[in-house]
C-alpha cells in the first residue's frame, strides 16, 4: 500500500472515530434531559429525561404520542410523527394562535400526561432538579 492511501485510510478512520460518537450526542437513546437550548434566558435547570428508560417504564412505543403533528384545522394527524424535528420547530417561545408556546406546550405535554395517568413527577422540582 502506498503511504498516500495509507494516509487516507487513517484520515478516514480518524474521522469515524471523531463523528460517530458526536452524532450520539442528539440521539434520544442518549438523551438524559430535554433541550433546552431554544429558551434564551432559562429559569430553571433543563427538565431531567432519561428518553429510552422513561418509554419503557411507561409502557410508550409509539413516537407520534408525545412527537406529534397536527394538520392547519388543530387536528392531530394519526400516525405522523416529529420526532426528527426539535419542538422549538414548531413550538415559538410565546403561544401563537391556538399553537402554545414552548414553555407550555412542554408542560402540557408532559405534566398532563403525569396527571391523566396519575404517575410521574407533576411539580416543578421534581422535573427540573438542580444540581
Amino acid at each position: 500500500m502506498s503511504k498516500m492511501v495509507k494516509t487516507g485510510v487513517f484520515v478516514l478512520l480518524l474521522l469515524t472515530v471523531m463523528v460517530l460518537p458526536a452524532m450520539n450526542v442528539y440521539s434520544q437513546e442518549d438523551m438524559r434531559a430535554v433541550d433546552s437550548s431554544a429558551f434564551d434566558c432559562p429559569i430553571r435547570p433543563p427538565a431531567v429525561f432519561a428518553h429510552d428508560d422513561h418509554n419503557d417504564t411507561a409502557g410508550i412505543d409509539d413516537c407520534a404520542r408525545c412527537h406529534h403533528l397536527f394538520d392547519d384545522n388543530g387536528r392531530k394527524i394519526e400516525d405522523e410523527s416529529s420526532e426528527d424535528q426539535s419542538c422549538a420547530d414548531c413550538h415559538a417561545q410565546e403561544d401563537k394562535g391556538t399553537v402554545p408556546g414552548l414553555r407550555k406546550a412542554f408542560h402540557w405535554n408532559c405534566k398532563g400526561c403525569h396527571l391523566q395517568q396519575r404517575t410521574g413527577p407533576v411539580t416543578c422540582g421534581e422535573c427540573h432538579v438542580k444540581k
